[in-house]
């Protein structure tokens, strides 16, 4: 009814449509071929019959009967062969159209795609990007620098609160610190006895008046 009033099926009903006329055709073909496949076993019984009753004559004629008909056989044998030759190739074809429609959806979507994409706008998004990365380094950098000053202010401060406070105990940490005292000792008084180089000794409890 389409082509009547000028309008041309689409490729794809086009080639469904064949495809069912070849598979019709393929099944009439394979009806007509097991008929005579029996027709040529009635055939085989009737001329040995005829054979045996020495009726040669009828031999003869059913005998050409069973050539022909071996004969259309082959023929539509030859001829289903060729019709799935023919689904094939619609099928090869059909196959084709529908990846020539992925390859052209594909390509359409890809050039919206390119036209979406504003190339200039990423370049100085980039830009921005990298300028602004570059401050951030700037400044993770300054910060660190400025720990480190404090770091070091700060032990600068420590070491000298414990040496002040080492001051205060009368511990000198550029000499040897002295021993602690043993068990039952103990320890210096003020005017106690002092070594060579004028440092405080323990004197013990059992030394005490001799």
């Amino acid at each position: 009814m389409g082509n009547v009033f000028g309008k041309e099926k689409p490729l794809k009903e086009q080639l469904r449509e064949n495809k069912r006329m070849i598979t019709r055709a393929i099944r009439e073909l394979d009806r007509e071929t097991r008929s005579l496949e029996r027709e040529e076993k009635r055939l085989t019984i009737e001329i040995k019959k005829m054979a045996r009753e020495n009726q040669m004559k009828a031999v003869k004629i059913m005998a050409r009967d069973l050539v022909r008909t071996r004969q259309y056989v082959t023929k539509f044998i030859e001829m289903r062969s060729q019709l799935q030759g023919c689904a094939l190739k619609l099928q090869t074809v059909k196959s084709h159209a529908a990846m020539a429609d992925a390859m052209a959806s594909t390509a359409l979507a890809m050039k919206k795609m390119n036209k979406a994409v504003d190339v200039p706008s990423i370049n100085k998004m980039m830009a921005e990007f990298e300028r602004e990365n570059m401050k951030s380094e700037m400044m993770q950098e300054m910060m660190g620098d400025a720990m480190d000053d404090v770091m070091e202010n700060d032990e600068e401060e420590e070491d000298r609160i414990v040496g002040q406070v080492l001051d205060e105990i009368g511990i000198d940490m550029s000499g040897e610190i002295p021993n602690a005292p043993e068990m039952g000792l103990a320890t210096a008084t003020s005017n106690g006895p002092l070594t060579e180089g004028g440092g405080k000794v323990a004197v013990g409890l059992g030394e005490n008046g001799g």
